[in-house]
């Protein structure tokens, strides 16, 4: 592990205390303690927390470093040491009842058990003024709604319960993309049918169980969501944008399946292309690829096998070693036909 403890000091922590008018939020880093607040919005209102803190700590990246080493190392088993860059990582802890928010390096944040990288556009940091937007031009297409989806599918790691389901993914997915600063969303009748999702009552209950949404009113030709996460209302600016992004992850690349295909394998097919580049065999993190998707790795390997027998990868195979997903798209316009050789033959 790295050694010496960091200059600056970035972890934020938070605890919901239960209390007879409703949970009171308690911060390591505040003195006074904030009042009670409904049992349903409780872990919105202790990200929101997070975050505030997160805004007003603002750090460049050069001086922001691993911050477990500090702490001992005590937040994850042992492994090869710090690398990688140092992101935000959000744990939970005492079944949800404990979140922590600190610096942490790539490889930490993946040996940590209960936990997600959230991306700092998510804290709404502001550009400074006079600095220039990138534009479109020169961007490999695609870009950037590939990073638009790796970063609403980190969020929703967090803020969605483990066990929800590929559909109701996929669909908060979209509700997210395309929410404005208020939180509210608008999901025509035409996507929902195209998504294989008209109807499905189960999926909003699902999300609206998880205190996520609103349960909206589906008989409307004009599905209007209200999210209820505080944390969508700290997207940065870029409407525009992120619906862009939204309808690529209707039909990611360079993988891509039919509508009709069983949603779990649409979702691993969106996480593999969100994480796809330019060169010939790709990579992603197993525990980034399990976590995004709330899937075990045997559930997971399967998926992969399936992708492998629809043609949609040519190879794949798991890197014991950095712990990592190889994987080979197939090249575009080759016709379907059955595959003669192991789906996991590594990859050369």
């Amino acid at each position: 592990m790295r050694l010496g403890a960091a200059a600056v000091r970035r972890i934020w922590t938070v605890e919901l205390h239960p209390r007879a008018g409703g949970p009171n939020l308690v911060c390591a880093q505040c003195t006074a303690r904030a009042p009670a607040c409904e049992a349903a919005s409780a872990r919105s209102a202790a990200l929101a927390h997070l975050a505030c803190h997160a805004r007003a700590d603002a750090l460049p990246g050069h001086l922001r470093t691993c911050q477990c080493g500090a702490q001992g190392c005590r937040w994850h088993p042992r492994h090869r040491g710090c690398a990688g860059p140092v992101l935000l990582a959000l744990t939970q802890g005492h079944g949800g009842r404990a979140w922590r928010l600190a610096d942490t390096c790539a490889a930490c944040a993946a040996a940590t058990t209960h936990t997600a990288v959230v991306p700092d556009t998510h804290f709404g940091n502001p550009k400074p003024s006079g600095t220039p937007v990138p534009t479109r031009r020169g961007h490999p297409a695609g870009a950037e709604e590939r990073l638009r989806v790796r970063e609403t599918l980190t969020y929703l790691a967090a803020a969605l319960p483990q066990f929800t389901s590929s559909a109701a993914r996929l669909l908060a997915v979209q509700c997210t993309l395309r929410a404005n600063t208020h939180g509210h969303a608008r999901m025509p009748a035409g996507l929902l049918h195209g998504m294989r999702l008209r109807g499905r009552t189960e999926i909003w209950e699902e999300l609206a169980h998880g205190a996520w949404l609103k349960y909206p009113d589906l008989r409307s030709a004009l599905v209007e969501v209200h999210l209820l996460d505080a944390t969508v209302l700290d997207q940065i600016p870029g409407h525009r944008s992120r619906c862009r992004a939204a309808h690529w992850a209707l039909l990611p690349t360079p993988l891509r399946l039919p509508m009709a295909s069983p949603p779990a394998l649409r979702l691993v097919t969106l996480i593999l292309s969100a994480h796809s580049t330019d060169r010939a065999v790709c990579s992603v993190g197993m525990d980034t690829l399990t976590r995004l998707g709330g899937y075990s790795w045997e559930q997971t390997a399967e998926l992969l096998d399936r992708l492998v027998a629809l043609r949609a990868l040519t190879a794949w195979c798991p890197n014991w070693e950095t712990d990592e997903v190889l994987w080979e798209p197939r090249p575009p316009h080759t016709g379907p036909g059955p595959t003669t050789w192991h789906p996991r033959l590594r990859i050369r």
